[in-house]
C-alpha cells in the first residue's frame, strides 16, 4: 500500500519507464522473434524474456540471434528484461555478450535495461560490473544502463565511447566515484539521472565537483545531472562551473528544481551561451518561467510541477 508520498513518486514514474523504447539512436526497435533477423540495417533489435515463455533464458535468445549471419551487421543492440525473477542481476548478460563479442564486431550502441516498471520498478532492477563490457567492445561509442541496485564500474576506461547514460531511481555513491575517475577521452554526452536518496542516491554536490570542472571529459558537450532532490544544488554549482565554458547542452530536468536554483542559472553568463537548457519537470514560479525565457537560449520549462504539503518529488524514483 502506497502512502500520499510514494503513490506521487509511482505515478510520475509512468511518463519515463511506462513504456519499452520504440526508436533508439534514430532507428526503430523491433523485437527479435527467433530464429531469423529482418534487415538490420533498418531496425534496432531488442532481445528480452517474457513471463509466456516459460523457460527461455535470455542466454538462449543472444545465442539465437547469433546464429544468423545477418548478426555481423548488427550496429546497436537493446537488452529488455533479461531475467524475469527480478532478484536475479544482469550478470548472465554481461557473462554471455562477452562469450559471443566474435560475432559483434560492429557493435557500436549497447543498451541493457529497457524494463518497464510493469516488468520491473526501476530501482529493483539489478546489475552488475559493467566493465567487462566496455573491455570486450572497444568499438563501442554509446552506453546506456537503467536500473543503479548492484551497478558498478570497477574500471571505467573506453577510448571510443562518446555516449554514457546512466538511467537509476537512486545513484550509488560509489559510481559517482568510479564516473569522476573515469578515462573515456571521447565523451561527448554524459547523463545520470540521480533519482532520490530513499533508493540509494546518497552524495552531495561537492561529489561532482571533478565532473563540473571540465577537466575529465574534455570533449563533453552534452552533460545531464537529472532526477535529483539536490537540483537547487547542482544549478547553482553548475551556473558557475568551468565546465560551461564546454558544454552546448545543460540538462537539469525530472528534479525538483525551484527558484533557488533557477535563479542562478539566470544570472550566469556561461548558461546565456549554451544551445539548450532543459529544466523539464521543476517546482518553479510561474515569474521565474518568464524570467528564464529572456535568456536567449532554448529552453525547456515543460511539466511544472506543484507541492503537496511541501513535499517535492522526482520524476522517477521507485
Amino acid at each position: 500500500m502506497f502512502n500520499r508520498q510514494n503513490t506521487y513518486i509511482y505515478k510520475k514514474q509512468f511518463s519515463m519507464v511506462s513504456e519499452r523504447l520504440q526508436t533508439f539512436l534514430n532507428k526503430p526497435v523491433q523485437d527479435f522473434q527467433p530464429p531469423t533477423l529482418i534487415d538490420p540495417e533498418k531496425f534496432v533489435y531488442r532481445l528480452r524474456v517474457d513471463y509466456e515463455d516459460e523457460g527461455v533464458t535470455i542466454s538462449d535468445l543472444l545465442e539465437a540471434f547469433v546464429r544468423d549471419p545477418q548478426c555481423a551487421s548488427v550496429k546497436e543492440l537493446i537488452i529488455g528484461q533479461f531475467n524475469v525473477d527480478s532478484s536475479e542481476s544482469s550478470f548472465e548478460v554481461v557473462d554471455k555478450l562477452i562469450a559471443l563479442k566474435e560475432n559483434f564486431k560492429g557493435l557500436k550502441a549497447l543498451f541493457i535495461g529497457d524494463i518497464t516498471y510493469e516488468e520491473c520498478e526501476i530501482s529493483w532492477i539489478n546489475q552488475t560490473d559493467i566493465t567487462p563490457i566496455l573491455k570486450a567492445f572497444p568499438a563501442l561509442e554509446h552506453l546506456q544502463i537503467r536500473g543503479g541496485s548492484a551497478l558498478s564500474f570497477s574500471e571505467l576506461q573506453h577510448d571510443r565511447l562518446t555516449t554514457l547514460i546512466i538511467e537509476t531511481g537512486g545513484l550509488p555513491p560509489t559510481v559517482v566515484t568510479q564516473v569522476n575517475a573515469a578515462r573515456l577521452p571521447n565523451l561527448q554526452k554524459l547523463e545520470m539521472w540521480l533519482g532520490s536518496d530513499d533508493y540509494g542516491f546518497d552524495s552531495t554536490v561537492e561529489d561532482f565537483a571533478p565532473v563540473l570542472s571540465g577537466t575529465v571529459f574534455p570533449k563533453l558537450t552534452h552533460l545531464g545531472l537529472m532526477d535529483s532532490i539536490i537540483q537547487d544544488d547542482l544549478a547553482i554549482a553548475v551556473s558557475q562551473a568551468p565546465v560551461l565554458k564546454q558544454l552546448k547542452v545543460l540538462d537539469l530536468s525530472m528534479g525538483i528544481l525551484t527558484d533557488k536554483g533557477a535563479a542562478a542559472l539566470l544570472h550566469s553568463e556561461g548558461i546565456r551561451k549554451l544551445q539548450h537548457l532543459n529544466l523539464r519537470h521543476h517546482f518553479m514560479s510561474e515569474g521565474m518561467m518568464e524570467q528564464l525565457k529572456t535568456l536567449g537560449i532554448s529552453v525547456n520549462i515543460d511539466d511544472k510541477e506543484k507541492e503537496e504539503d511541501d513535499y517535492r518529488y522526482v520524476e522517477v524514483a521507485e
